[in-house]
């Protein structure tokens, strides 16, 4: 999140071949994402912003913000609808300003849009399958919205390969924050049952406050056995940091280090061990 500071973490914490994504803020606007995204692709990161339709104001302001992405060197932009009540202009959603991209012809190669495994908590599930299919034509990947569900996440998956979607999909995961930041941060994205789920459960809330109480791992464990299989098209994760770059990079270097560890001694290099990459 394009915060104080976050600069300085990602450079002290994040390897340079990582991809790093950049949100979009709804309260800051357009610009605090795109000087963050410049910033950290001066240092040789490979850097995603977020482009938050309902931020932009008109086609003009359109073609001067892909020109300082293109200018990123990534050829690749993650757009969604962005958290705002009333549109700044004259985009309502993700899906109309996509349709504006590809008419001025400013769409980067890569197009990442967002999936919801489970109902949102301010849009209808017949909006979110409509806007996904709305958004398809223009985009190349689709990243999950955070899901504690594992079945869940998964029977999804299943529904948009039913219905013909065939592009690659990232599940996205929260990676270990303090639980109570995850709460009020799963009710400000419009997470439906999760947030409920964490609303309702003081007692389990209370438990993952304690030190590693919440462990991502769990929820990934459970994922990985179903949607590993080369039919559901899953590529990896998309790691939710929250801003808490040091320890969800630590953690994820921790589980790199299990996983080669449980390597079977015959397995080589050129046949990876099925999984989903972290």
């Amino acid at each position: 999140m394009p915060l104080d500071g976050v600069e300085q973490s990602v450079l002290r914490h994040v390897p340079r071949e990582l991809t790093v994504t950049v949100t979009s803020s709804p309260s800051r606007g357009i610009e605090p994402t795109l000087s963050l995204a410049e910033a950290l692709a001066r240092h040789g990161y490979r850097v995603v912003p977020h482009l938050a339709a309902r931020l932009v104001a008109d086609r003009d302001e359109l073609r001067q913000v892909m020109a300082r992405i293109e200018a990123l060197g990534s050829g690749e932009v993650f757009v969604v609808a962005g958290d705002v009540s009333e549109p700044r202009g004259a985009f309502d959603g993700a899906a109309a300003l996509l349709r504006e991209m590809a008419e001025i012809g400013r769409a980067p190669e890569q197009v990442g849009v967002t999936g919801y495994p489970e109902s949102h908590a301010f849009i209808t599930d017949e909006a979110t399958i409509q806007a996904m299919s709305e958004k398809v034509p223009f985009a190349t990947y689709i990243v999950s919205q955070i899901c504690f569900d594992a079945v869940v996440i998964a029977a999804w998956v299943r529904r948009v390969r039913d219905r013909g979607v065939e592009l690659p999909i990232y599940v996205g995961l929260p990676g270990p924050t303090d639980a109570v930041r995850l709460l009020r941060l799963s009710g400000r994205i419009g997470l439906g049952e999760s947030a409920r789920f964490l609303r309702r459960h003081g007692s389990w809330l209370s438990r993952l406050t304690f030190p590693r109480a919440y462990r991502p791992e769990q929820l990934l464990e459970r994922l990985v056995g179903n949607l590993a299989l080369p039919e559901h098209g899953v590529q990896g994760l998309h790691l939710f940091t929250f801003n808490e770059i040091a320890q969800e990079e630590q953690w994820r270097q921790r589980q790199l280090a299990r996983r080669r560890e449980s390597e079977p001694a015959s397995r080589g290099p050129g046949h990876p061990r099925p999984g989903i990459h972290l």
